[in-house]
């Protein structure tokens, strides 16, 4: 059985990394990248990658070429795009249908570019769907523009926008109750972190095993 490892790749914006966390027998490969203020030990990205390989999708958790380098600040977003369509060629080489996905600004990237690079689906975790207290600076038209079978999965008081919050589209959306936009719960909720976690996980893996 293959192990977790990592690779450099160079894309036109610097080097990314990637790090594998392969099934067993891969039916789907889960791409999935970090916001503009974390990496891949976000609590959400991690627990795919545990969770997800025994339901036969390996999981790649893409590091951006910014965080590569060491930097504090996202760049552009044409940047992000320019990163994950240099990552691209990598996530599709082990010959299986690729989900592209990302939380927060990796969600974004996910959704514009998914069209293009002929992405089989896409996993938006923690959409930001307008900066804090601006609902008016809407980001739905690249949700509803990624052109591909879309799940959403939202904690219930996200101030990027929570669920009711999201407008009609071709997209499935899935609430994890009491969480913000790092999917952390409060003590006093009635959900603990852990079955936060497991709600969002199994969310993801129920509409892994339905996609063709």
């Amino acid at each position: 059985m293959n192990t977790q490892h990592t690779e450099t790749v160079e894309t036109a914006a610097g080097p990314a990394r990637v790090t594998w966390h392969p099934a067993g027998r891969p039916r789907l490969v889960l791409a999935v990248s970090h916001g503009a203020g974390g990496g891949i030990e976000a609590r959400d990205l991690q627990a795919l990658a545990r969770v997800l390989p025994e339901h036969g999708v390996s999981v790649a958790l893409v590091e951006q070429p910014w965080r590569v380098a060491g930097r504090k600040v996202a760049p552009a977003p044409k940047t992000l795009d320019t990163g994950w369509r240099g990552v691209w060629p990598a996530l599709t080489a082990p010959g299986r249908p690729v989900i592209s996905g990302g939380r927060s600004a990796g969600a974004r990237v996910a959704c514009r570019t998914a069209a293009e690079l002929g992405a089989h689906a896409v996993l938006a975790l923690s959409f930001p769907l307008h900066p804090p207290g601006r609902p008016e600076k809407s980001r739905a038209g690249e949700l509803l523009g990624a052109g591909v079978p879309t799940l959403v999965v939202q904690g219930g008081r996200d101030p990027f926008g929570r669920p009711e919050e999201f407008p009609e589209g071709g997209y499935e959306l899935v609430e994890v109750p009491h969480a913000d936009h790092g999917f952390a719960v409060p003590r006093r909720a009635e959900t603990t972190q852990e079955q936060a976690l497991e709600a969002l996980t199994g969310a993801v893996a129920e509409w892994a095993g339905s996609l063709g």
